[in-house]
């Protein structure tokens, strides 16, 4: 009798406990749908609008199909010489800046990883401190004055190229996942510090190489202020800054004493937004599958291991 009692206590305290798991993940599962939804209905709309009429845009007839389909937006794109230097001019900036900043990433993470080195917890209180303070706006404009940089390609890429919270995730990573014994065996076949980080220590860490390399790309890609403040040359204005002009100032509104040109242009700036922004999501867009698979991974291996 006592153990049927106990039994069904068993029984009922595993049906309990199965009840709240369910609920604790049907919570989850609305939590991230909604966070889906957050973001997707607003791309949804953004693409549809880019394939539809200005009339029915300017009109609010669009939700999530285009209405009065047609591409004129992405002709006058591509029609837009402008556009398109913006748009290489920002594919080297990614490309560029991405590969500068992974390498001077790795090239500071890996000696603070090394316990013989004797400046380790110097350098990380002086990196920590640039995660709370900032030299402002007005100094960092003065510095890169006096170091020539101004209407250069070297002021989009070299003032953010380092990120100290990339090399905190790079260095725990590095520590957490590649064990000591690797260097006591490979300096004692006789390899250097250089050849050891190149043949060992890179090839090792390709998942938070990767994580890198997409927040170094998303970064400068979605990057304008640097280019506002530092760049007056239009011919390297990166393409976030012309997609800013297009956003804010409306691509010109024409004669105001001409209310009908004045409403056509106003109507088709309208689907040049939607067509801008959508050819700016595109490199992110086309990236971020290949990366995927490594992102959690490496976010989680960096941040919560050492």
């Amino acid at each position: 009798m006592a153990k049927n009692k106990a039994a069904e206590g068993q029984v009922t305290s595993r049906w309990y406990k199965s009840v709240s798991d369910y609920i604790y993940m049907a919570v989850i599962y609305i939590v991230l749908i909604l966070a889906l939804l957050l973001v997707l209905i607003p791309f949804i709309f953004i693409l549809a609008s880019s394939f539809s009429s200005a009339e029915a845009i300017s009109a609010g007839k669009v939700l999530f199909w285009p209405v009065g389909f047609n591409v004129e937006g992405y002709k006058m794109i591509l029609e837009t010489s402008s556009v398109w230097r913006s748009f290489l001019m920002s594919l080297f900036y990614m490309v560029a800046g991405t590969l500068i900043s992974l390498v001077l990433t790795i090239l500071l993470a890996y000696p603070l990883t090394r316990k013989d080195f004797k400046a380790n917890s110097f350098i990380t209180v002086l990196m920590i401190i640039t995660m709370f303070f900032s030299g402002g706006m007005i100094p960092s404009y003065l510095l890169i004055d006096r170091l020539n940089m101004l209407d250069t390609v070297w002021a989009i890429l070299l003032p953010t190229a380092l990120s100290a919270y990339n090399v905190v995730l790079v260095r725990t990573y590095m520590s957490s996942n590649i064990p000591k014994d690797l260097y006591e065996c490979a300096s004692l076949d006789g390899c250097s510090d250089f050849r050891y980080l190149v043949s060992i220590v890179i090839p090792l860490s390709k998942t938070i190489i990767a994580v890198m390399a997409l927040l170094y790309g998303v970064g400068i890609w979605n990057n304008y202020f640097n280019a506002m403040m530092y760049i007056r040359d239009r011919n390297l204005y990166p393409f976030q800054l012309v997609l800013r002009d297009v956003l804010v100032l409306n691509m010109g509104m024409g004669n105001p004493s001409d209310i009908a040109e004045q409403q056509e242009r106003l109507m088709f700036s309208y689907l040049l937004k939607y067509s801008t922004i959508v050819v700016g999501c595109l490199p992110v867009m086309i990236a971020y599958p290949f990366v995927q698979k490594y992102f959690v991974k490496g976010i989680m291996i960096g941040a919560l291991k050492g």
